[in-house]
């Protein structure tokens, strides 16, 4: 059961109150480049990104916004660090969202000047605390950084907002380590309604942040809370929106897409089941079927293990079996697996 959020609109998108879990990434090229950047949102959107953040550390990439905003789908957020001139920017050339540090942005003059040019187009502001900043009195206070210093720290920025009369906020606190960022969400979502923006921080490669993240992100939507995700990762931010949609899957938190599923092969695997498997799984990327694809190893025991896939192949010496519903439909060659499997999948019928 979800915890009950106010609703943010975010350009076309909502987040929060009944609102599906919104997929983010960011991107990788200078926001400068509006041509590079574009591009890459673009495979972005393909691959099922919903909202996508923007660095703007410079006026130029500010001014930038506005000729990406004309070619892409998906909701702009420009991401601002120190200088509250670059956020009034990034919202007069377009921005849908701002993320700031009210704490890096300096006096309350200059953070009333970004609320109310927000306030004047509605432009949704996300609050976002890190772990790597937390405040030094927070950090004595708590002795360390810790889950109920991200708490006050995220709370704080946001009452400064608040007090000049401006609610429309989305609150985002992070830490690179995955239990601490459990512990805080936990704790904030029971003492406010704004949505939460959920992720690990600096997760690290592909590999060991898309685990760090499924635990620690998977942990805390599992409880009901968060509204919109980000899997950070160092490396192709395609890979981030791939691992956001697994995460949300296996949560039975998104439907749509076709599931793979294998064996972890075994001294009775006779093909190239490793390689079979992961050529599957990029294939099934290609299509927008709800079912369940099953790779199996061993020609024996494969029919029974995949009987609960929609359909499969499993291996043998150098041929294989094309299964659905765990009834052997065909034996074919090995290399013809692949190309059989495809074209059940192009002519699929529910």
């Amino acid at each position: 059961m979800r915890k009950n959020t106010r609703e943010i609109r975010i350009g076309d998108v909502a987040i929060g109150g009944s609102s599906p879990i919104a997929i983010q990434s960011m991107t990788n090229t200078k926001t400068e480049d509006a041509a590079a950047t574009v591009e890459q949102i673009l495979k972005l959107e393909q691959a099922g990104c919903e909202i996508i953040r923007c660095a703007v550390p410079t006026m130029e990439a500010a001014e930038a916004l506005s000729e990406i905003k004309k070619r892409i789908h998906i909701p702009l957020v420009a991401d601002i660090h120190f200088d509250y001139r670059l956020a009034i920017a990034a919202v007069e050339h377009g921005a849908d969202k701002i993320r700031i540090n009210p704490g890096n942005i300096g006096s309350e003059d200059r953070i009333r000047a970004v609320v109310d040019c927000c306030r004047e187009r509605q432009v949704p502001i996300r609050v976002g605390v890190n772990s790597g900043s937390l405040e030094k009195h927070l950090i004595e206070k708590y002795g360390g950084v810790t889950a109920e210093g991200l708490v006050e720290s995220a709370l704080d920025k946001v009452a400064i907002i608040e007090r000049m009369g401006y609610d429309n906020l989305v609150i985002s606190i992070k830490s690179s380590d995955a239990v601490m960022c459990i512990r805080a969400h936990e704790l904030i979502a029971e003492r406010t309604d704004y949505p939460l923006h959920v992720g690990i921080t600096e997760s690290g490669t592909v590999y060991s942040g898309s685990v760090k993240s499924a635990v620690g992100i998977g942990a805390i939507l599992y409880q009901g809370i968060g509204d919109t995700i980000r899997v950070s990762l160092t490396g192709d931010p395609v890979q981030e929106v791939y691992a956001a949609k697994l995460i949300l899957k296996t949560l039975g938190l998104r439907k749509g897409g076709i599931t793979v599923v294998s064996c972890p092969t075994c001294g009775r695997t006779r093909i190239d089941l490793i390689s079979l498997a992961s050529q599957v799984e990029e294939m099934v990327k290609d299509f927008d079927l709800d079912i369940k694809v099953a790779v199996m190893g061993c020609a024996v025991n494969g029919p029974g293990e995949a009987r609960e896939a929609d359909i499969g192949i499993a291996g043998g010496v150098g041929e294989g079996l094309l299964i659905k519903k765990g009834e052997i439909v065909k034996k074919m060659p090995e290399d013809e697996l692949l190309p059989a499997l495809r074209e059940e999948l192009l002519h699929w019928e529910a």
